[in-house]
């Protein structure tokens, strides 16, 4: 699978992409859905060590590549460069003087050291966007510290409420802080294309480019909904909730007798049909549980009137029932329950694609949906340095003797 024919609302665009592992990454993938051309340079294979981004080794491999990289890297083309070797940075220079976006999730102060810093880069190319992705940001006193997303998502908040009440809290299960970040660079990458577009002139032939800056720890941050206002009002201190959603009743996951589901009936109208659902008119009807405030009161009681309801019944059951009630219901998926699901496929969710080395494999389809313009896997992800040649060439040079690994980002 390589299709070179332009597609997508970034169409024309080109993305240097010079981070390693999750979010910086994550972003380069997600430009790349919807069209734009990202060239991501990887450190070279040396001194007996693999080379390029750790990603490819990481989790279960095929034939000694990581299938996650099959995902995180389609629509790139890969080009092997050391960024501590003056001359590859040289290189970089003259690739990033044609592009329009820079995406780079190395610690504060590295690209700097480097000569790659906005300054050098803008001076030579004033559109230029640059999307610098780290633990704590460009500024602040934390911002030298080592950032990994699972610590972002401590101090951001979120690890405090991912937990039963009492235990140890416990990550979601991805690396979610990660993904955010990425989220909130697209969007400022986006936003800054816009405000680019919006600034051109004579003197400013491409508009004028800018620093989106974000912090891993600012991303979770962004999501955690009211938890410093009701502090800030209140003094409250928003406690772990377990599976529940506090001060929301009912919304919960509940046992079956094959598996679990998920079910928010906290809305006053759907509350009643649930309870009627489940043969407890007594509690659907009661005068104090009418809102939401009276439901959060009680919860313990109505979560325990669902749970009852659930436990003596297999998923499938509960999700007839209460789909028939209207009550939003879901089963808590597994792996398989995704790979088997119609609605999944229906969506263009799940996509099938055959690698280089013959193995056919299910991937997460491109989101979001676009009605003009839709996004696609074009390319498949790149093996290490494939692009090395064909991308130089492009400038007019050829490619440097491999030499030492670089120094691993923040992720």
């Amino acid at each position: 699978m390589s299709d070179p024919t332009p597609f997508g609302p970034l169409a024309g665009l080109k993305v240097i992409e010079l981070g390693q592992l999750i979010a910086g990454p994550f972003a380069g993938k997600t430009l790349g859905d919807f069209g734009a051309e990202v060239i991501k340079i990887e450190p070279p294979a040396a001194d007996g060590k693999p080379g390029g981004d750790p990603l490819r080794l990481w989790r279960m491999l095929h034939h000694g590549t990581s299938v996650w990289w099959q995902v995180q890297s389609r629509n790139k083309k890969s080009v092997a460069l050391d960024l501590k070797d003056p001359q590859a940075r040289d290189i970089v220079r003259r690739l990033i003087d044609e592009a329009d976006i820079v995406v780079e999730n190395f610690k504060p102060g590295v690209m700097e050291a480097w000569g790659l810093g906005y300054d050098d880069l803008a001076s030579r190319n004033p559109g230029l966007i640059l999307c610098r992705i780290s633990g704590y940001g460009q500024t602040g006193p934390y911002r030298e510290r080592p950032g990994f997303a699972a610590v972002a998502e401590a101090m951001g908040g979120l690890r405090h409420l991912t937990a039963e009440p009492g235990r140890v809290p416990v990550r979601c299960g991805v690396s979610i802080g990660d993904t955010l970040a990425a989220l909130h660079g697209v969007i400022g990458i986006l936003m800054a294309l816009q405000h680019r577009h919006a600034t051109v002139s004579a003197q400013a032939p491409k508009g004028v480019g800018q620093v989106v800056d974000v912090a891993l720890y600012e991303s979770v941050f962004n999501c955690m909904e009211s938890l410093l206002p009701e502090y800030s009002a209140f003094g409250a201190v928003r406690e772990p909730g377990g599976s529940a959603l506090p001060g929301i009743a009912p919304s919960n996951s509940y046992a079956c007798v094959d598996g679990w589901v998920l079910v928010a009936g906290n809305g006053d109208s759907i509350y009643r049909r649930l309870m009627h659902a489940i043969d407890r008119d007594d509690l659907g009807l009661a005068p104090d549980l009418a809102t939401n405030t009276g439901r959060v009161a009680r919860v313990q009681e109505i979560d325990g009137a669902i749970g009852a309801w659930t436990q003596s019944r297999r998923v499938d059951e509960v999700l007839v029932a209460l789909q028939a009630a209207q009550v939003p219901v879901g089963r808590v998926y597994t792996a398989q329950d995704i790979a088997e699901d119609p609605h999944y496929r229906a969506r263009g969710m799940i996509e099938r694609i055959t690698t280089a080395d013959g193995l056919s494999l299910d991937v997460p389809g491109v989101v979001p949906k676009l009605s003009v313009t839709p996004g696609r896997i074009a390319r498949l992800a790149p093996a290490l340095g494939q692009d090395t040649d064909a991308v130089l060439q492009g400038l007019g040079i050829a490619a440097p003797a491999a030499t030492p690994v670089s120094p691993k980002p923040t992720r």
